[in-house]
């Protein structure tokens, strides 16, 4: 058990976060779920955002419960990797990446880029260390029932 809780804890915050993110975006709709899609300019914002909603709360609460925690893992690593390229992307170039422009503010560049994606980095990490403790080696995946 000792040596399998800084795991734990990374699966608790890394669901936690996830979760509570997919159940904001049905709570608050126009500022966090289909009205922010538009916004950063995704596609099919009225589907879309349930759909990342659904993916964030079941993948969020797998991860936690550790149940195909691996599975789960890269499920939030599309979300987190689409959320990191559509809006801070454009905060690190310091001007429009494809389609999505950067948020406005004082400053642009590396610095600013890794304050605003403080917590989705957190998650990219914490979600490829699930990933990673979860089994997956050269094509063989440990199910949870073989820990």
């Amino acid at each position: 058990m000792r040596r399998s809780l800084p795991m734990i804890l990374v699966r608790v915050v890394v669901g936690l976060v996830f979760l509570t993110e997919g159940i904001l975006k049905f709570l608050h709709p126009a500022e966090l779920g289909a009205g922010r899609f538009a916004h950063i300019g995704l596609p099919w914002p009225q589907l879309l955002a349930p759909f990342a909603g659904a993916v964030e709360i079941v993948a969020g609460a797998a991860v936690i419960l550790n149940l195909y925690a691996g599975d789960a893992a890269v499920l939030l690593l599309a979300v987190i990797v689409t959320a990191l390229v559509t809006t801070k992307v454009p905060i690190f170039l310091g001007r429009p990446f494809g389609r999505f422009a950067p948020a406005p503010l004082s400053h642009y560049g590396l610095l600013s880029f890794l304050h605003e994606a403080r917590t989705d980095l957190c998650m990219l990490f914490g979600s490829v260390a699930i990933l990673i403790d979860s089994g997956v080696r050269l094509g063989r995946k440990k199910h949870w029932y073989q820990r």
